[in-house]
């Protein structure tokens, strides 16, 4: 029976009137590349702060790695790392100045020089984070999430303002890590990421799953020809209400 990193059972967040996420199941093997899709503020970047412990929920049940991340945050947090769709630098901070902080909060860092040789960042080292391109940031952002060894990594918006030499770099990069056994949730706007990386994935509109599985059995059940094509046919409100019609492929 394949180990389960993350389960999220029946996840409702609410803000006053506003349903973020409601009734959400997600369930992740370990050693597995998993998607979270959806338009903007279908409740991706909301799902990932609660599983995370960052914002508290209405209901539900989480355990990430057999943990709770609200009880035993600190503990996932030696296990687990976070790449946020916004990341935040200090002010007149260099490459090696976060990565040197950034290794000290951890036990046993990886080696962070050798993560910015594989990032292609060596050369950017001692120039200021507020210099690099937006690209850049992006790259250094993931390998900050990657520096403490962790065996689930948590990606919003992976590759977003990456060229397209970039952005397959970091695929090649993630591929080798996932096959090494680190266990990756991600969300992305980008169906050729997804086709490329995930094992599973999971479409939510308004909060509400509405098809989840292969990428190869939603573009099956949704009839397309590809994964852009049936995700615009699961998002189109149109065809669905809200989440009132849901599929599931698991």
């Amino acid at each position: 029976m394949s180990k389960i990193a993350l389960e999220v059972k029946g996840l409702v967040k609410q803000y006053k009137d506003l349903t973020a996420v409601n009734d959400l199941d997600l369930k992740v093997e370990a050693g597995k590349i998993y998607g979270l899709l959806g338009p903007n503020g279908a409740g991706k970047s909301t799902t990932i702060d609660c599983v995370l412990g960052m914002k508290p929920y209405l209901k539900g049940e989480i355990t990430v790695l057999g943990l709770s991340p609200t009880k035993d945050r600190k503990k996932l947090y030696q296990r687990v790392g976070v790449q946020f769709q916004s990341s935040f630098y200090p002010e007149r901070i260099k490459v090696y100045e976060i990565c040197e902080m950034i290794s000290a909060l951890y036990k046993s860092p990886d080696d962070w020089r050798g993560l910015l040789k594989q990032f292609n960042l060596e050369a950017k080292s001692r120039h200021y984070v507020a210099s690099l391109s937006g690209g850049e940031r992006q790259k250094l952002s993931v390998l900050l999430a990657l520096i403490q060894k962790p065996e689930m990594v948590f990606l919003d918006e992976l590759t977003t303002g990456l060229d397209p030499k970039a952005r397959r770099e970091v695929w090649t990069l993630l591929k080798k890590l996932n096959q090494n056994g680190l266990t990756i949730f991600l969300t992305s706007h980008y169906m050729d990421e997804v086709m490329a990386l995930c094992d599973e994935v999971n479409i939510i509109n308004h909060g509400v799953s509405v098809a989840s599985g292969t990428p190869q059995d939603i573009i099956a059940l949704s009839g397309m020809q590809n994964l852009e094509e049936a995700y615009l046919y699961f998002i189109d409100e149109k065809e669905m209400i809200h989440g009132e019609v849901a599929f599931d492929i698991l």
